[in-house]
């Protein structure tokens, strides 16, 4: 019996799921051409993917049905797969649209004829979901776990991919994927074996092998004329996926191989905030001066990185073609239907994410090993601070196997009753980070709360901020509005900067807080 699918376009606040017409949304709107950047113009392979997963439910189908043809796949998804995102616009009013979002991948006459004839390599892993479709589903809110419905059963997805490109008779040679693997369930950080998708034989690429540059072999360079890429992301300049994304188009660059980006939606596209990255700081998870939430998509993002010259090979080296998204704006607020990596685990994760990150590697745990990481942020020595009465202890678990403080009580602060409005308006809050630390100097303790430096002499929050800046007015026992008005000149100076790369439109103007293009 088909199964039936709808693209799900959230309000984020209450919900609103739209029934539309399965995986492909065709004469919506008016087609948006392919937008081609011109020199001269500013592991678990795809069949686990595919299968429900034995560890608590864990993972997502992304196979098409072979008895009728129905783009079709099932997600058993526990808290530590990793989800998908798509959204709809939130007007003022809170009434949602009833014109949904059709993302880059599912305008198959845009692309499929550029693929004709030509070899094809994929950088995608479980969030290529086309068109973002799942199965029929209750209301859900920034609280509901990836992969899950408003009832807690897991969701049904639609086709991968990697399965619309084969079906549509287009020769995929290779798979590339990123930081966690082509399923997204691996460890932060952890290596990752190149592997054979068993169901269709492709091969599997990891850039997260045993070379840490990250980037694509030179043999690998030669199986392939043109690089698809489809994955979703969640717009923070140290999450690593644009990263791979920024290595992919220099060697293709190098290469002279084409470049497609089929544009998804950005779940923090509707914001500008955080520090800028220095060129001292570049580092496996910042390499771009670009502020912490720099709010573009990757078609967007990607434009800037060849515009700016930003590639080794220069200006405009690469040969990149844009599939953008139809009606999204900067305005839209997206909600994702995967986790993009295994401990961002629901939307009220996605936005902390921009604030409790900079706890990694400090003496405080953010919840890794728990079922709310990203939501919390706690340590063993914070026993007895006024303030930090929460509790929480971290287990060794899937996609967190060693996390920090394991198996120790943590003291600290839970943050999943703060309204989303609050942390949509707050966007980049160091008070979180300011509290912790003013705690932990009151203990006593003599070993620094940044934790060791590197071989350069940078704590990891500096690599995360992109400066010692950030740390060191902390230190200095500046305000949170202080510091987030120091990073204004440069955010002003970015937008400015990257306005000839957007595709989408944008609301002008500063927001409260210093948070920009609310």
């Amino acid at each position: 019996m088909r199964k039936m699918f709808r693209k799900v376009f959230s309000s984020i606040s209450g919900i609103c799921c739209i029934a539309l017409a399965p995986v492909l949304l065709s004469g919506c709107l008016p087609q948006n051409p392919p937008v081609e950047t011109e020199q001269a113009k500013p592991e678990t392979e795809l069949q686990e993917i595919s299968e429900q997963s034995g560890n608590n439910g864990e993972a997502a189908e992304s196979a098409a049905d072979e008895a009728d043809g129905t783009a079709e796949g099932e997600a058993k998804q526990d808290e530590e797969e990793s989800p998908v995102h798509t959204g709809q616009e939130v007007p003022e009013d809170g009434e949602a649209e009833t014109e949904g979002i059709a993302l880059g991948d599912e305008q198959f006459d845009a692309y499929i004829p550029l693929l004709e004839g030509k070899r094809v390599a994929l950088f995608s892993n479980h969030t290529g979901i086309v068109g973002n479709a799942v199965s029929e589903t209750g209301m859900t809110d920034e609280n509901t776990a990836f992969g899950l419905d408003a009832e807690g059963s897991p969701l049904t997805y639609g086709e991968h991919i990697l399965d619309a490109l084969l079906e549509r008779k287009v020769n995929v040679v290779a798979v590339f994927s990123p930081e966690h693997g082509f399923r997204g369930t691996e460890d932060a950080g952890a290596t990752v074996q190149d592997s054979v998708d068993e169901k269709t034989g492709v091969p599997i690429l990891s850039l997260y092998g045993n070379d840490n540059t990250h980037s694509p072999a030179k043999e690998d360079m030669d199986r392939f004329d043109v690089l698809v890429v489809d994955m979703q992301d969640v717009g923070l300049r140290y999450y690593t996926y644009y990263l791979s994304m920024y290595h992919l188009m220099n060697a293709c660059a190098e290469k002279d191989k084409e470049f497609i980006i089929l544009d998804r939606p950005n779940p923090n596209g509707f914001y500008v905030d955080g520090p800028m990255l220095k060129k001292e700081y570049c580092s496996n998870v910042g390499l771009l001066p670009i502020p912490t939430v720099y709010g573009m998509t990757w078609g967007e993002l990607a434009q800037m990185i060849n515009g700016e010259g930003w590639l080794d090979a220069g200006k405009d080296a690469c040969r990149l073609t844009v599939i953008p998204c139809k009606n999204y704006t900067h305005q839209t607020k997206t909600a994702l239907i995967r986790n993009p990596s295994p401990n961002l685990k629901n939307m009220r994760a996605v936005y902390l994410y921009a604030s409790t990150c900079f706890f990694e590697n400090t003496q405080t745990s953010v919840g890794r090993g728990t079922e709310f990481p990203f939501e919390v942020y706690g340590s063993p020595y914070l026993k007895g601070m006024d303030g930090f009465g929460f509790s929480f202890m971290p287990k060794s678990m899937s996609g967190a196997t060693e996390p920090p403080f394991m198996d120790e009580e943590c003291f600290g602060e839970d943050l999943r009753n703060i309204p989303i409005e609050d942390i949509w308006s707050a966007g980049v809050n160091p008070e979180y980070l300011i509290r912790a630390y003013r705690a932990y100097q009151e203990t006593g303790r003599q070993e620094s709360f940044w934790g060791k430096p590197n071989g350069d002499g940078h704590y990891w929050i500096d690599l995360l901020s992109g400066s010692d800046s950030f740390r060191r007015m902390i230190e200095e026992g500046k305000s949170g509005e202080e510091i987030k008005a120091s990073w204004q000149p440069e955010i002003a100076q970015f937008m400015q900067l990257r306005k000839p790369y957007l595709l989408y439109e944008e609301k002008s103007g500063a927001c409260k807080s210093g948070r920009n293009g609310i």
